[in-house]
C-alpha cells in the first residue's frame, strides 16, 4: 500500500516526494518549501478550471450527437459556430518565440519518440543524433540479400563493398567534386584550408562547393575525420585503414556518419504505461538522468553484458584553425500527458487523485531546470514540453497560463518553457490558427498524427453513421485537408526556419527500403520533421533531408483555407461483402489485443507488435483509439453484431497468444477469457468505446492496469 506525505490541502506519495527531495532539489536554486508550496498553489489554482474544460468537451460532444440524430435546420458549419466548436479566427500574426535551439528552427531532420520508462530506448534515442550510414545500409533490407552479399552471422566483405559503393554515391550527390567521382577516391586531405580528394587516376579534385567542408579531427593532412555540411545537416567521414571496413575501402573510410535524429521526444504519454506514483517516479528519474547527463544502463545482448550511457559532443578544427563543437546527442523534448487523466501520485482533500497533466508540467519543468546551468540539452537555455490532446484554443490558452504560473513558481524568465502543440484532435485542427496564437511566444512545434486524429474524427461523428474502412481513411477528403491545413497554418504563422512542422510515424521498423521510397512525401508536403521508429530509421530518413531542402518546399505551399473539406465526415454505406466486414474487424481486434495484453499485464506502452499477418508494427496507445472506435462505430450502426465481435475477439486472442508463446512473461488470454484482465480491458475498449470521453483509451487501460498490479501485489503477501 502507498504511503503519503502531507502537502497543504493535498497528500503526495512518499516515493515521489522522496525522489524530488533527495534527487531533484539538491543543487537547484529553489527551496523545498518553495516547491511544495508552489505545487499546492498550482493545484488549487487550476484543478477546477481543468474540470470545467473537460465539462465543455462533454457538452460539445452531446450537442454534436444530438445534431446528427435530429433533423437540423442549420448547416453543419453554422451549427459548429453556434455552439462555439468552430471559433472566430484571430487576426493575422507571426510567432515570436525566442531562444530556440537550431535543431528546432534552423535544421530539418528526423525526430524520435521513445517511452521515457525504458532506459535502453531513451539512451539509444538520445545518442541517435549521429548514425552510421554504413550500418543502416548493411543491416537493413535496403540492400537485398542476393547471393554473395547476404548479411550472415559475421561481417561479409562483399556486402561491405556494396555498402561502400552506395555511400560513395551519396557523397557524389551531396558533395560533388569539380571533376571525377568519390567512387574513385583513394585519399582525403585538407590542403590550405580546402578539402582535397585524390582519385585513382592520381588527379586531385576539390569540392564544387568548397564551403561544404567544415572541419576535421586529427592531423588534417591525414585526418581521422572530415566534417561536411549539406542542407543544414552535417556528415562525418571517418578514416581508419586498420578497421575491417577501412581495410577494404580504397580511401580508408571506415564509416560515413549522418546527423540523424536532431530531436527526440521523451514520452510520458502514449508510449508508456504509467498509472501510479511508482511509474511516474520511474519516468521522472530517467528524465533527470538524461538532463544531468549521467543516465546509464546495463543489459545483455547476444549473451554479452553491455553498458550504455550518453555520448559526448564532437570537436573539430575549422579551416581557420579554430575549434568548433557539435552536439553528440539529440535535442530532447518531453511529452506530458493531456488534460484528461488523474493520477494517485497526489491526492486532494477528498482523497481523490489530482490531474496528472498538472503534475507532469510542474515536475518535468523542475527537473529540466538542471539544464539551465549545465546546458547539456538546450544551448539556448530553453525547456521543451510537448502537450498532446488539447481541444481548441481555450485549452491551449489554459496550458499557457499553467506554464506562466510554473515559471513564476520556479523563478524562471517568461517563456523559458517552450511548447509543442500536437494537432491530433478535431477541434484543434479546425482552430489551429487560434491555438497557435495563444502560445505565439513559446511555440516551437506542431504536428499531425493519423491515428489519434482519426480516432477523434470517428468519435466526434459517432452518431452520423457507419464510417469507411480504416485503410480508406488515408485517401479521405477530410484527412488530406487536415494534413495540408496543418502545414499551411504553420507556414502562415511564421514557422519557416523558426519552428517544427511535424509529420507522423513510419510504423514498420523492418521495412526500411519502403520507408526510403515513401517517407519523402512528408518533406514534399512541407514537414520539416517526421517521426521514425528507431535510430537506424532516423539515419535512413535523414537521407531524405539531403535530397530535399524543406524551406524551399514550404515557400511554395498554397495558402488556401481547407476548413470546408475538414468538415466532410468519413461515413458511407458499409461493405456489402460480409467477409470484407469480418476481415476489417479481425484486423482491428487483433491489433487491439496484441497491444493491450502487453500494456495491461507487462506495463509495456510501446513495442513492435505483430499484426494479423505477423508483420511487426511499432505501436503505441494511439493504435487502440482508432481501432476501438472503428469497431464501436460499426456495432452502433449494425454493420456487425456485438455477438459476432465477441466471437472475433476470442479468435484473435488465440492468434495473439500464439504470437507471444515464446515470451516467458506472457500470460495467455485463452481459453479463460473471463479471468484475463488484458482480454477484459480489450473488450471494454470495444464494447464501451462509444461511451469513452472523446474515444480515449486511457481510462479503461489505467483502471485495468491498476487492477492487475493490485492482484499481483495481493499474491505476494
Amino acid at each position: 500500500m502507498a504511503a503519503y506525505q502531507p502537502l497543504g490541502n493535498y497528500r503526495i506519495d512518499s516515493v515521489l516526494h522522496q525522489f524530488i527531495e533527495q534527487e531533484v532539489l539538491p543543487s537547484l536554486p529553489v527551496s523545498s518549501n518553495q516547491i511544495w508550496g508552489g505545487l499546492s498553489s498550482l493545484l488549487d489554482r487550476f484543478s477546477d478550471r481543468n474540470e470545467q474544460l473537460l465539462n465543455t468537451r462533454r457538452e460539445l460532444q452531446q450537442a454534436i450527437d444530438e445534431y446528427h440524430t435530429s433533423s437540423p435546420s442549420q448547416s453543419y458549419e453554422e451549427f459548429l459556430i453556434s455552439i462555439g466548436y468552430l471559433e472566430e479566427k484571430k487576426p493575422e500574426f507571426t510567432i515570436e518565440t525566442k531562444n530556440v535551439d537550431p535543431e528546432m528552427k534552423d535544421q530539418a531532420g528526423p525526430q524520435l519518440v521513445v517511452p521515457l520508462t525504458n532506459q535502453r530506448y531513451v539512451l539509444n534515442a538520445a545518442n541517435a543524433r549521429w548514425g552510421s550510414l554504413y550500418d543502416a545500409y548493411y543491416g537493413t533490407d535496403f540492400i537485398p540479400e542476393s547471393p554473395g552479399i547476404e548479411k550472415g552471422s559475421s561481417y561479409n566483405p562483399e556486402r561491405g563493398r556494396e555498402v561502400i559503393k552506395q555511400g560513395r554515391q551519396r557523397l557524389d550527390e551531396w558533395f560533388p567534386l569539380k571533376g571525377g567521382s568519390h567512387q574513385n577516391s583513394i585519399r582525403y586531405a585538407v590542403v590550405n584550408g580546402e578539402l582535397c580528394v585524390e582519385l585513382s587516376d592520381q588527379s586531385r579534385q576539390k569540392l564544387k562547393k568548397p564551403e561544404a567542408y567544415i572541419g576535421c579531427q586529427g592531423d588534417c593532412r591525414k585526418p581521422q575525420a572530415i566534417l561536411l555540411k549539406h542542407n543544414d545537416l552535417h556528415v562525418e567521414l571517418q578514416f581508419d585503414r586498420n578497421h575491417p571496413v577501412g581495410q577494404i575501402d580504397d580511401a580508408g573510410i571506415k564509416d560515413i556518419q549522418l546527423e540523424s535524429a536532431l530531436t527526440t521526444i521523451m514520452d510520458c504519454e502514449d508510449s508508456v504505461a504509467c498509472v501510479d506514483a511508482e511509474d511516474k517516479t520511474s519516468a521522472y528519474r530517467n528524465w533527470l538522468g538524461l538532463i544531468k547527463g549521467d543516465l546509464s544502463t546495463t543489459f545483455k545482448k547476444n549473451g554479452e553484458l553491455m553498458k550504455r550511457s550518453l555520448k559526448a559532443d564532437r570537436n573539430y578544427r575549422t579551416p581557420e584553425d579554430e575549434e568548433i563543437t557539435l552536439k553528440g546527442r539529440s535535442l530532447m523534448l518531453i511529452r506530458n500527458v493531456g488534460h484528461l487523466m488523474k493520477n494517485h501520485a497526489v491526492l486532494d482533500r477528498n482523497n481523490e487523485p489530482v490531474f496528472e497533466g498538472l503534475l507532469d508540467s510542474f515536475f518535468t519543468s523542475l527537473i529540466a531546470m538542471h539544464d539551465l546551468e549545465l546546458r547539456n540539452n538546450s544551448k539556448e537555455g530553453s525547456i521543451y514540453i510537448v502537450k498532446p490532446k488539447m481541444h481548441g484554443s481555450k485549452e491551449v490558452a489554459f496550458t499557457n497560463e499553467i506554464l506562466n504560473y510554473i515559471e513564476d513558481i520556479l523563478e524562471l524568465e517568461r517563456y523559458t518553457i517552450k511548447i509543442g502543440v500536437m494537432d491530433e484532435e478535431r477541434r484543434t485542427s479546425l482552430n489551429l490558427h487560434n491555438c497557435i496564437h495563444e502560445v505565439k511566444n513559446r511555440i516551437v512545434f506542431i504536428n499531425t498524427g493519423f491515428l489519434d486524429r482519426t480516432g477523434d474524427e470517428i468519435h466526434t461523428s459517432m452518431e452520423k453513421g457507419p464510417v469507411i474502412k480504416k485503410g480508406a481513411m488515408k485517401g479521405s477528403t477530410w484527412l488530406n485537408a487536415y494534413e495540408a491545413s496543418n502545414v499551411r497554418t504553420g507556414i502562415h504563422t511564421g514557422f519557416i526556419k523558426q519552428a517544427q512542422i511535424g509529420k507522423g510515424m513510419w510504423a514498420k521498423p523492418a521495412e526500411m527500403k519502403a520507408m526510403l521510397e515513401e517517407k519523402i512525401s512528408h518533406l514534399k508536403a512541407g514537414g520539416n520533421t517526421a517521426w521514425v521508429p528507431s535510430p537506424t530509421a532516423a539515419t535512413i530518413h535523414a537521407m531524405h533531408y539531403h535530397e530535399t531542402y524543406v524551406p524551399d518546399i514550404q515557400k511554395k505551399i498554397p495558402d488556401e483555407d481547407r476548413t470546408q473539406e475538414m468538415l466532410e465526415i468519413p461515413v458511407a454505406s458499409p461493405p456489402e461483402d460480409k467477409e470484407e466486414i469480418m476481415q476489417e474487424v479481425r484486423n482491428n481486434a487483433q491489433g487491439i489485443l496484441g497491444y493491450v495484453v502487453r500494456w495491461v499485464e507487462q506495463g509495456i506502452g510501446c513495442s513492435t507488435v505483430p499484426d494479423i499477418h505477423d508483420t511487426g508494427l511499432m505501436e503505441d496507445r494511439a493504435t487502440l483509439r482508432i481501432s476501438s472506435q472503428h469497431i464501436a462505430n460499426w456495432i452502433k450502426h449494425d454493420v456487425i453484431a456485438k455477438e459476432e465481435v465477441q466471437e472475433v475477439m476470442k479468435q484473435m486472442a488465440e492468434v495473439v497468444d500464439r504470437q507471444n508463446e515464446h515470451d516467458p512473461n506472457y500470460r495467455p488470454m485463452s481459453p479463460n477469457f473471463e479471468q484475463s484482465i488484458a482480454f477484459q480491458a480489450a473488450s471494454d475498449l470495444v464494447f464501451l468505446g462509444d461511451q469513452q470521453p472523446n474515444g480515449y483509451t486511457e481510462p479503461i487501460l489505467h483502471k485495468r492496469r491498476l487492477q492487475f498490479k493490485a492482484n499481483q501485489f495481493s499474491q505476494t503477501i
